[in-house]
């Protein structure tokens, strides 16, 4: 009856685990495209999530990707050791200094998003402190002050809204937010039908982690599946990564707000935190 029993069992995992290879077909990647929605293909049964026009989430769909095969590199140049983790890289450099980490690459890529569309007004973000810095700050000429690790605002700079600029005030939003601070500014996401590209997840701590989801597809059944993206620590290359725990879907993940974990390629969220930017709501 025993023996019964675990075959019953071992049936039903395998008949379960054969469903989900039906659903799939050999995941397409396209080399020769150039972005991440014209790159990957969703599996078969599934279809790309059409954006709002204009939207951050269609900014990420489009973001340009470097050719295949290309290495993700610190923030020195150098390939890092492990290259087995990733399927794609986005085409935005990390910077010459070790900041731009895990939160900071969805803050960079927001705030790039910003000013892309001239919303220079919106820039600004929390440091870890709680204290707030925007670009319009930034660029009149305030600038920080550290003082027995207490942070203080003065005004010691030019105007200067030059985009070399903006660049610097990133590094000092870098320096002094994090995972804390992101998570802090932002809104948790309840129902696995709200879950949207330029949503991230997050573990706040020091150090804490977050991916980023940078595409959704759906079927008709209205399963979603999700395409995420990270910097790692130290600061690298912004790149999208495989799924080593279910291989049939890699690079796609399947993610749900009432896990006790998520596993992604090199981190495991407990709790799966999914959460998205308050200005984004």
């Amino acid at each position: 009856m025993k023996r019964f029993g675990l075959l019953l069992m071992l049936f039903c995992f395998l008949n379960s685990f054969s469903q989900v290879i039906e659903t799939t077909r050999p995941l397409a990647i396209d080399p020769s495209k150039s972005t991440i929605r014209t790159r990957f293909s969703p599996p078969k049964g599934f279809s790309w999530v059409n954006e709002q026009p204009g939207s951050f989430s269609e900014f990420l769909n489009n973001f340009p990707l470097h050719p295949p095969n290309f290495p993700v590199r610190d923030f020195t140049g150098i390939p890092i050791d492990n290259q087995k983790n990733h399927i794609a890289i986005l085409r935005i450099d990390v910077g010459e200094k070790n900041l731009q980490q895990c939160a900071d690459a969805w803050i960079r890529l927001y705030a790039e998003y910003l000013w892309l569309n001239q919303r220079f007004d919106d820039i600004g973000f929390e440091f870890t402190s709680g204290q707030f810095f925007s670009w319009n700050d930034f660029k009149n000429g305030v600038r920080t002050k550290e003082d027995k690790k207490k942070v203080s605002f003065v005004k010691t700079e030019k105007f200067d809204d030059s985009y070399e600029n903006f660049q610097k005030y990133l590094e000092v939003i870098f320096r002094y937010a994090g995972t804390i601070s992101l998570d802090r500014e932002s809104i948790p996401i309840k129902n696995n039908l709200a879950i949207r590209t330029g949503d991230f997840i997050i573990k706040p701590g020091s150090p804490g982690h977050s991916v980023i989801i940078v595409g959704v597809a759906r079927n008709l059944a209205g399963k979603r599946l999700y395409l995420l993206a990270e910097s790692f620590m130290p600061a690298q290359d912004i790149h999208i990564l495989v799924n080593h725990k279910y291989p049939q879907l890699s690079p796609w993940y399947e993610l749900d707000v009432d896990l006790p974990e998520t596993v992604t390629a090199k981190y495991i969220f407990k709790p799966t935190s999914i959460k998205r930017f308050h200005a984004l709501r």
